[in-house]
């Protein structure tokens, strides 16, 4: 039976492992929103703070927080983020939950 702390580690190990594997698709759809970020701060006018704050919003909670586009284009762009940011927290998720599998694995 392992220790709290050993656990601990051996799950920040191989969170750590499982990262490196998947960082290039997470840090893709990063960039990826931030780029739809943009076209919307672009279109609707608002500062680089409030782009990369309504993206973030937008894409980890699926709502507009306080930010909301006025324009057609940017509300469709609005749901391609929110499509996006589905797909990372359940990355980020499943990431999480392999890696307290592989953590807890009896030796």
């Amino acid at each position: 039976m392992a220790t709290y702390a050993n656990l601990r580690l051996r799950f920040y190990q191989c969170l750590w492992k499982h990262l490196r594997v998947v960082w290039p698709i997470a840090s893709g759809l990063i960039v990826f929103q931030l780029a739809l970020g943009a076209v919307i701060g672009f279109l609707e006018g608002w500062s680089v703070s409030q782009t990369v704050y309504f993206t973030f919003v937008t894409g980890l909670t699926i709502g507009y927080g306080d930010l909301a586009p006025k324009l057609v284009t940017s509300r469709m762009i609005a749901l391609v983020i929110g499509l996006s940011g589905i797909l990372l927290t359940g990355l980020f998720v499943a990431l999480g939950v392999r890696s307290l599998q592989e953590a807890t694995r009896d030796e």
